[in-house]
């Protein structure tokens, strides 16, 4: 039997229903997750803070300390994170974050077995290898170009390591829409 497949609106209110939600969404560079987070925020109901992990990775290699640094975004004392700061190549600003209000959290390396139990839901996008790349490219031209090889290698550890794809109660791919376990729902 297929999953069953939702309304981007059905999607939001399954997502909003539990009193502070914090939603991971994963998948390659290029998969959409910035732009599926931002159409999540507009649509969010009440406030939600986003984060991407883009802000996180301490640089080109970055990836797996990214991805550790979930679990403080979710502290219920004073959560926050320390930017990085891409052009001095160093730490940044501190930004705070307020534990009551919804949380977002996107980026590659945001679904793990630990971040994903600090969450109400994950969120995969799926798009093939080939697409993500034209599409990475086309957004972040030559700044990204010399990194590609680099990146996507970590991309690869992290699921192998993590199958975040199998962690996700809600796998999204182009318009298709489908979720699986998301008991708290019901």
């Amino acid at each position: 039997m297929a999953p069953p497949t939702l309304r981007f609106a059905d999607l939001v209110r399954l997502l909003t229903r539990p009193s502070r939600a914090v939603v991971l969404i994963d998948g390659g560079s290029g998969s959409g997750k910035s732009v599926f987070a931002g159409r999540l925020a507009d649509a969010w109901p009440r406030g939600v803070q986003v984060v991407s992990l883009d802000a996180l990775y301490p640089g080109w290699d970055g990836l797996a300390a990214g991805s550790a640094a979930v679990p403080a975004l979710t502290r219920p004392d004073a959560p926050g994170y320390r930017a990085w700061d891409w052009a001095a190549a160093a730490p940044g600003r501190v930004v705070p974050l307020d534990p009551r209000v919804d949380l977002i959290v996107e980026g590659c390396g945001a679904l793990t077995p630990t971040n994903r139990r600090l969450a109400t839901a994950g969120v995969w996008l799926d798009l093939d290898a080939s697409q993500r790349r034209l599409r990475a490219l086309a957004r972040d031209g030559e700044t990204f170009a010399p990194h590609w090889e680099r990146w996507a290698a970590q991309e690869r550890a992290h699921w192998a390591a993590n199958r975040p794809a199998d962690l996700a109660d809600v796998v999204v791919a182009g318009e298709r829409i489908t979720t699986r376990h998301l008991d708290w729902a019901e």
